[in-house]
């Protein structure tokens, strides 16, 4: 069995990304709060140690002597809420930190638990961003919450270096994408976001990747036998057609048609 696992499917690039590896041949479970597939699992991300407790008792029923290929997708996050951490309450905070950081680390440790022994080839992919690397005004805890993660997921793959049966963790920055979140961000106050008309320009251009294409190029390049074992050297470029085209770098990068990311 084909089997991806994925968190945020629900909508936007999850979406996108759960309809591509059904055209693949896979079997899909998704994590979403409003969980709306016959493959959904309804979970609050959050609240870190119950989604743990729903994510783990789903997982935990999988026969992993029946798989034979997996593919795990972190995607689930959160934008909100835009702007200086010094103007919002600390609940926010919290539950921001909670969604984008925790609750991912939590799946991704569950999975691996679960999954380590089976022989199958395991691909674990963080859906990142390119915050992670470049400040960005209002959006301090998403940033910090994408550069935790891709921090995590290369130290994840020194630490599946030494494994039998090894992930291939890695992480993908899809560039701008036409989602929910790039919405959200262009209807930002530009006291808590600055750049939030151009966000809004971007779209009246056309300029944004469509989530379809973006998810048909993830799963193709997540699918790649020549990724090899343990990826830490994959780039990739995601072009109007799309194509891939691939080349050095120490991350696997999917960018829009302009070539870059916001910022």
């Amino acid at each position: 069995m084909r089997l991806a696992i994925l968190t945020g499917g629900s909508r936007g690039l999850g979406r996108a990304l759960a309809e591509a590896a059904i055209r693949e041949g896979f079997a899909v479970i998704e994590f979403s709060r409003g969980a709306p597939h016959s493959y959904s699992v309804s979970v609050d991300l959050s609240s870190p140690l119950e989604a743990h407790r729903v994510m783990g008792t789903r997982i935990d029923a999988i026969d992993i002597a029946n798989v034979d290929e997996l593919l795990v997708i972190s995607n689930a996050a959160t934008l909100e809420p835009i702007g200086p951490v010094s103007r919002k309450p600390a609940e926010a905070i919290v539950t921001h930190l909670n969604t984008n950081l925790t609750s991912a680390v939590l799946f991704c440790a569950e999975v691996v638990s679960h999954f380590q022994t089976t022989p199958a080839r395991k691909v674990l992919a963080n859906i990142s961003a390119g915050a992670a690397h470049d400040g960005v005004f209002g959006w301090s805890l998403y940033c910090a919450a994408k550069l935790g993660m891709e921090a995590f997921i290369r130290s994840m793959a020194l630490e599946q270096a030494h494994q039998p049966y090894p992930f291939i963790p890695v992480n993908i920055d899809p560039g701008v994408v036409n989602t929910d979140m790039h919405i959200a961000a262009g209807a930002a106050s530009p006291a808590d976001f600055p750049a939030s008309a151009r966000f809004v320009e971007r779209r009246t251009r056309g300029e944004l990747t469509a989530p379809a294409a973006a998810a048909t190029a993830i799963i193709r390049l997540l699918r790649d036998p020549r990724s090899g074992r343990v990826a830490t050297t994959m780039h990739a470029t995601l072009r109007p057609n799309p194509s891939i085209e691939r080349t050095s770098s120490s991350r696997l990068r999917l960018l829009s048609a302009a070539a870059h990311v916001e910022r």
